[in-house]
C-alpha cells in the first residue's frame, strides 16, 4: 500500500470525525449521554474488530470511515455526562485531569499496538483493543449515570441547570449555535492550535531528521516531549487558572496559547542549539498548547450549553471539537503544500501565525464575556427553525 493511499485513509477516518460531530454532536442531548457514549464506543469497537481480517483498500476505507464517525460522539457525550457532576467552579481542573486521556491514551494506545504487532503479527492487533473498547462500552451503559438518574442534587449547581438525561427534543440548528456569543472564537482557536498540534505531530520528525540532521531514533523521540508536555499541561493548567485567574478560562487559554506561540518563536530561533533547547522549548509548547484543549473543547463548550437554561452541552461541545478537528483534515495538504514551496522555515512560521490567531481568538472571546457580565445580559440563544 502506497503513502499516498494511506494518506486517504487517514482521511477517511479524520473527515467523518469531524464532520459528524458537527452535524450530530446534538445525539447526547437528545439520547443522554449514557446511551450514546455506549452506542458510539461498542460501534467502533464492531468496526475495527475485523479490519485485519480484510485484504481490500474500499473496505479498509468503509471500516475507517464508520470508526471515526461512532467515535466522534465520544468527547461531547463525556462532555455532557462528565459536566453534569460538577459545578463551574470545579469544571477547569476536573476537564483538565481527564483531558489527560488523549494524550497518555494514546501513548499507552502506541505501546499495546507495539507490543500485539511484535508478537502476533498487525492484522491480530485489531481484534483485542476491540475488545477492550467493546468491553467499557458495555460499563458505561451500566454505570454512567447523571445526578437527575440517582436523584442527587450537587452542592452548588442548580438542580434545573444540572445536566439531565431527559431527552430534549428541541436540538440547535448550525446557524443557532453559530450565533452563541463567544462560541465563534472558541470553535476558530481550538482549529488553529489542533493544526499546530498535528503539524508537531506529524511533520516535526520529519524536520529534525531532514533540517537538523538528527538520526532516525533522535528524530523519532525528541518530538514525544511535545506529548509528555501535553500530559503535563493538561493536568494542571484548568487548576492553575482557577487557582490565580479565578476562573477566567478563556483569558487563561488566550495567556497559554500565547506562551505556546512565544515557545515556538524561541524554537525556530534556537533550533540548532542541540537537543536539549529543542526537547525543552517542545515541551513548553506542548504543555500549553495541549492543555487549553479541555479547556476549550470541554469546559467552555459545557458552560455555554447551560446559557439560559439551555442542556446543549453536548451540542456546543460537538461542533467546537469538530469544527476544532476539520484542522486535523486539513494540516497534512497544507503542510505540504508549504514546505514544498518555502521549506521547512515556512512551516514553522505558518505554525508560529496559527497559534498566535488561536490566542487572539481567545483573547477576543474573553473580551466579549466580559462585555456580557458588564451589561449584566446574556444573549439568549434562538432555536433554528
Amino acid at each position: 500500500m502506497t503513502r499516498t493511499d494511506l494518506g486517504w485513509l487517514d482521511t477517511a477516518m479524520l473527515f467523518p470525525y469531524a464532520a459528524v460531530q458537527i452535524v450530530f454532536g446534538s445525539s447526547a442531548d437528545k439520547y443522554g449521554a449514557r446511551r450514546t457514549l455506549a452506542v458510539c464506543l461498542m460501534t467502533s469497537a464492531m468496526s475495527m474488530a475485523s479490519f485485519g481480517l480484510w485484504h481490500s483498500f474500499y473496505i479498509y476505507a468503509v471500516l475507517l470511515f464508520i470508526n471515526g464517525a461512532a467515535q466522534s460522539q465520544a468527547w461531547p457525550s463525556c462532555v455532557k455526562g462528565l459536566g453534569a457532576w460538577y459545578t463551574t467552579q470545579h469544571r477547569n481542573a476536573i476537564f483538565g485531569i481527564w483531558g489527560t486521556c488523549t494524550f497518555a491514551g494514546g501513548v499507552l494506545g502506541t505501546a499495546l499496538a507495539v507490543h500485539l504487532q511484535t508478537r502476533y503479527g498487525w492484522r491480530d492487533t485489531f481484534f483485542i483493543p476491540s475488545f477492550i473498547l467493546g468491553g467499557i462500552g458495555l460499563m458505561v451503559l451500566m454505570f454512567l449515570h447523571s445526578p437527575s438518574d440517582l436523584q442527587v442534587v450537587i452542592p452548588g449547581k442548580d438542580l434545573e441547570s444540572a445536566v439531565s438525561e431527559k431527552l430534549d427534543p428541541a436540538t440547535p440548528s448550525f446557524v443557532s449555535l453559530w450565533k452563541l456569543p463567544m462560541l465563534k472564537e472558541v470553535a476558530i482557536s481550538v482549529f488553529c492550535i489542533k493544526i499546530v498540534r498535528y503539524c508537531m505531530f506529524m511533520w516535526l520528525p520529519m524536520y529534525l531528521h531532514q533540517q537538523l540532521h538528527y538520526g532516525k531514533a533522535g528524530s523519532g523521540m525528541l518530538p514525544t516531549s511535545f506529548e509528555i508536555g501535553g500530559v503535563l499541561g493538561s493536568a494542571s493548567l484548568g487548576y492553575l487558572i482557577q487557582r490565580f485567574l479565578r476562573g477566567q478560562m478563556l483569558l487563561g487559554s488566550g495567556l497559554a496559547i500565547l506562551a505556546s506561540t512565544l515557545s515556538l518563536v524561541c524554537f525556530l530561533l534556537t533550533a540548532s542549539w542541540g537537543a536539549v533547547p529543542n526537547f525543552t522549548l517542545m515541551l513548553i509548547a506542548g504543555a500549553f498548547n495541549c492543555g487549553v484543549d479541555p479547556i476549550l473543547s470541554g469546559s467552555v463548550p459545557s458552560e455555554l450549553g447551560e446559557l439560559d437554561g439551555r442542556k446543549i452541552q453536548a451540542s456546543v461541545s460537538g461542533f467546537v471539537n469538530g469544527f476544532g478537528s476539520l484542522g486535523t483534515v486539513l494540516q497534512g495538504p497544507i503542510v505540504g503544500a508549504i514546505t514544498e514551496y518555502y521549506g521547512w522555515s515556512g512551516m514553522l512560521y505558518l505554525i508560529i501565525t496559527l497559534s498566535l490567531l488561536g490566542c487572539l481568538a481567545s483573547l477576543k472571546g474573553y473580551l466579549i464575556g466580559t462585555g456580557l457580565r458588564l451589561n449584566g445580559t446574556t444573549q439568549k440563544l434562538q432555536m433554528g427553525v
